[in-house]
């Protein structure tokens, strides 16, 4: 059962771009809607704030669905939890009798309740066991650190990390490892640390950030799941309905990016020396032309949002169309040094 402390943390809880992001929804009353990242239940509080409306409220976190339920009950027959991914959204909805809804939020990435959780082992600030699952089920960061070979430990750093050092780093990491097993946040956040060197500047990010970073979403498959919860949400979102997504990092807005520029018919040609193609018919019309960042005072309350990029689009009358490359949502393999 959520504590009380906790429940009042969680209301107070504010996600980053709430308002620009909700705004762009319409909300409307008695309108369904997706919070498919529901975390703290910031989103799906502000969505039933307009009278009449349904969300659905989607998390692979089981701790996030338990701390939700105090929620659920106060908005009986309006919100349901769900527990799973949103890339399978459809079918979590269709086993509730819901084909299509007015509207799917996203906030891809860590939620600050797993960051702030030194047992969840997503955060270098406090020291925990390796672990970074955000469904606490199968194979931990830990498992990758020390399990890994070398060559594809350097592969995940630079891939999803997009870290310059990342062979250093795993080569450091499978020095260490020989000697004895990587099973704390901060043993390998200070290993990472001796390769890079400490922070040189006040406000620069932590040398470790880069690999914790690729770590999590190694673990989690989160960038294959960004582009299979986009996909999925353009099937379900009724004609008129809005898909409204904030990122966190340069690989999650590039797989969002896309998606937007192919379906909202700016994707342009593959080569300038190449004629114009015709494309499908668009699925979506931009209502975030080059995305919206937060504001001064937001980073300034919240410094988390410092990255956060909004990008939203209404759905069209036309069919869906078919992932093609922004599954894969990252650079091409090897790098680093």
């Amino acid at each position: 059962m959520m504590t009380e402390k906790a429940e009042l943390d969680a209301a107070r809880h504010v996600p980053v771009l709430r308002d620009e992001a909700i705004g762009r929804l319409g909300v409307r009353e008695g309108g369904v809607y997706v919070d498919g990242t529901f975390g703290a239940g910031g989103y799906a509080r502000a969505i039933l704030a307009t009278p009449g409306t349904r969300v659905f409220a989607i998390d692979r976190d089981p701790d996030a669905i338990a701390a939700g339920r105090a929620l659920a009950e106060r908005h009986a027959g309006r919100l349901e939890l769900l527990a799973g991914r949103f890339s399978d959204m459809e079918a979590l909805l269709a086993a509730q009798g819901v084909s299509s809804v007015d509207g799917v939020v996203l906030d891809l990435g860590v939620s600050s309740m797993q960051l702030d959780e030194a047992e969840r082992g997503f955060s270098f600030l406090r020291d925990g066991p390796l672990d970074m699952r955000m469904e606490q089920a199968g194979p931990s960061a830990a498992d990758v650190v020390n399990k890994a070979d070398e060559r594809t430990l350097a592969d995940i750093l630079w891939r999803y990390g997009e870290e310059r050092r990342s062979r250093a780093i795993a080569r450091a990491i499978a020095r260490q490892r020989a000697q004895r097993p990587i099973t704390t946040t901060l043993e390998l956040a200070r290993l990472v640390e001796k390769v890079l060197g400490p922070k040189k500047k006040p406000g620069q990010a932590h040398p470790a950030t880069r690999t914790f970073q690729a770590l999590r979403i190694h673990v989690n498959r989160e960038l294959e799941e960004a582009a299979l919860g986009l996909a999925a949400a353009e099937r379900l979102l009724a004609p008129g309905g809005v898909l409204s997504v904030v990122s966190f990092h340069s690989l999650e807005d590039r797989i969002v990016k896309r998606f937007f520029a192919r379906r909202t018919g700016r994707a342009g040609r593959p080569s300038r020396h190449l004629p114009e193609a015709a494309g499908p018919e668009p699925s979506f019309t931009d209502l975030t032309k080059g995305g919206v960042t937060p504001s001064d005072e937001e980073i300034a309350a919240n410094p988390r949002a410092r990255s956060a990029r909004l990008r939203a689009g209404r759905r069209t009358q036309a069919p869906a169309i078919a992932l093609d490359n922004e599954a894969p949502g990252m650079p091409a393999k090897g790098g680093g040094r």
